[in-house]
């Protein structure tokens, strides 16, 4: 299926690895031209010459870190024209409330959640100049799923989650549509990490994280592809009706609760 896309200039920040590059090379398949965001430039080099070699579509790169004062002036001077914009970086700590102190929580918060917000006011203006755009903002479950012990983030990421569609409720009126995408687990160095980290709370060892692993539906994560696909399709002109709503992608965790 075409998802029209070719020639379409698209901003992903925390683009060098996971699901950013998957991002990118989901939209370079597609055709689009990319202005790719992240801290590290070694990766970031890499993935774009490797991009340009296999599709043949412009890739430039941005190395910076985005927690840093002028940064979103930085990024709208690199790709402030951009017909797409995914908000991608950041990772919020996990943790009880008192794992995660003032300082922890603001940091995380800096990059994802005020990240984001700031990125999108910068952008949104251009795009309304121009006729149109699309904001397209990675989150992540956590924000419909409350936990004790990932407090910082299911907090932040239900922050985003209203942020999203308070403003993409209105959005069209300007022709943008603004959509979020939570993620479940993501088979990423992240999630390796995460259950690592969880199976040494809950089971003492850390190497029994595939325990962990095999509760997940189809008994494993999404892979980094049908997300980054997801994200593809919601850019898409075939999808120019959507906006102001949160697309969750996670094998149905959201959906298991029970009263008993």
């Amino acid at each position: 299926m075409d998802m029209e896309l070719t020639g379409r200039r698209v901003l992903v920040t925390g683009a060098s690895q996971g699901i950013g590059e998957g991002l990118a090379k989901a939209f370079a398949a597609e055709g689009c031209h990319l202005a790719l965001v992240a801290r590290s430039a070694d990766k970031l080099e890499a993935l774009a010459a490797g991009l340009r070699a296999a599709h043949g579509v412009r890739v430039d790169v941005l190395a910076l870190d985005m927690t840093q004062a002028g940064a979103v002036e930085e990024i709208m001077a690199f790709a402030g024209d951009a017909d797409v914009l995914v908000n991608n970086a950041g990772a919020i700590p996990g943790g009880n409330l008192w794992d995660v102190d003032a300082q922890a929580w603001r940091k995380g918060w800096e990059l994802k959640v005020f990240g984001y917000i700031d990125l999108t006011r910068a952008l949104y203006p251009r795009m309304k100049a121009r006729g149109g755009g699309v904001i397209l903002n990675n989150i992540g479950n956590g924000g419909q799923n409350p936990d004790f012990n990932y407090i910082a983030g299911s907090t932040g990421n239900a922050a985003l989650m209203a942020f999203t569609c308070a403003l993409g409720g209105r959005s069209l009126e300007d022709g943008i549509r603004v959509v979020g995408v939570n993620p479940g687990p993501v088979a990423t160095e992240r999630i390796a990490k995460v259950l690592k980290s969880h199976a040494a709370r809950l089971l003492g060892d850390e190497a029994r994280s595939g325990e962990l692993m095999a509760g997940y539906p189809l008994g494993r994560a999404a892979t980094v592809a049908e997300v980054a696909d997801l994200f593809v399709y919601l850019a898409s002109p075939r999808s120019s009706y959507t906006s102001g709503t949160i697309v969750t992608v996670d094998g149905g965790i959201t959906s298991r609760r029970s009263v008993a």
